[in-house]
């Protein structure tokens, strides 16, 4: 019987964790990656196949390829490594370190661990590498200017490595996921950072009548697609589904229309 094997960074809480509990029910071993020592205990406790755990801040980019390469060859080598740590902040003053911490979070520590994945599939010859984007990536938004412009990043970065993958030959799979509302805390965050100030313009955090949020998947639910998306090797994927109908629309307004909202 041949092991089956993946890796999750940013698996101490939301669409991270929910993944975790998705591989370890379809019979993988699991890597759970993330800076809370104490819930990477915790989930690890509650896998019900062989879990390994490794802390690892993103952010702190030398230190995380280190740790990802000792976590992988700790699991004798894995077949998927999904990168979900992310942050952001609505900003609309512009505090540069809200920025900062967004940039180092989701662009550099993002490039470090995804270079690290990359290089162990090349060298074994085989892999699935997947990262959370997110549909905000469609366009900028002057409430999160980092955020949306990091999602972007983040795709555009998967893609080149989906390109080079072909121009290697190699059977590497590369899956970019791009959600739209998920009941995180980070969502939550959003919510109370927004309700005092006006209608932002990412879909992350856009708001239907009221304070409540539109088309909201529980991290449960969203887990469940990306498993599936990256089952069937899917180079790019909506959470939900109905997102890409959203992510159309964004990409194709014009800018007379997109600035007022």
């Amino acid at each position: 019987m041949t092991i089956k094997r993946a890796i999750v960074v940013g698996a101490t809480s939301g669409i991270g964790c929910e993944l975790a509990k998705a591989f370890s029910s379809h019979g993988y071993e699991v890597g759970v990656a993330g800076r809370r020592s104490s819930l990477l205990e915790k989930l690890s406790r509650e896998l019900p196949t062989r879990t390994c755990a490794a802390v690892i801040d993103v952010r702190d980019t030398e230190a995380a390829i280190v740790s990802l390469e000792k976590l992988i060859a700790d699991m004798d080598g894995v077949d998927i490594i999904v990168i979900s740590a992310g942050t952001g902040h609505v900003n609309p003053s512009l505090d540069w370190m809200a920025e900062k911490d967004t940039i180092d979070t989701n662009v550099s520590g993002f490039a470090a661990v995804a270079d690290a994945a990359m290089r162990h599939f090349l060298q074994k010859g085989s892999g699935h590498l997947a990262g959370i984007s997110s549909v905000a990536g469609a366009r900028g938004d002057g409430m999160a200017p980092a955020y949306n412009a990091s999602k972007a990043f983040i795709s555009n970065y998967l893609e080149g490595l989906r390109k080079k993958a072909v121009k290697e030959g190699l059977p590497i799979t590369v899956t970019d996921i791009r959600p739209g509302f998920v009941d995180t805390a980070m969502m939550k965050s959003y919510a109370d950072d927004v309700s005092a100030g006006p209608r932002p313009a990412s879909p992350d955090r856009a708001r239907s009548k009221g304070d409540g949020f539109f088309w909201v998947a529980p991290p449960e639910k969203a887990a469940a697609q990306i498993y599936e998306a990256i089952r069937r090797k899917k180079k790019r994927a909506y959470v939900t589904r109905r997102w890409a109908i959203a992510a159309w629309l964004l990409r194709t307004m014009p800018d007379s229309i997109y600035n007022r909202i």
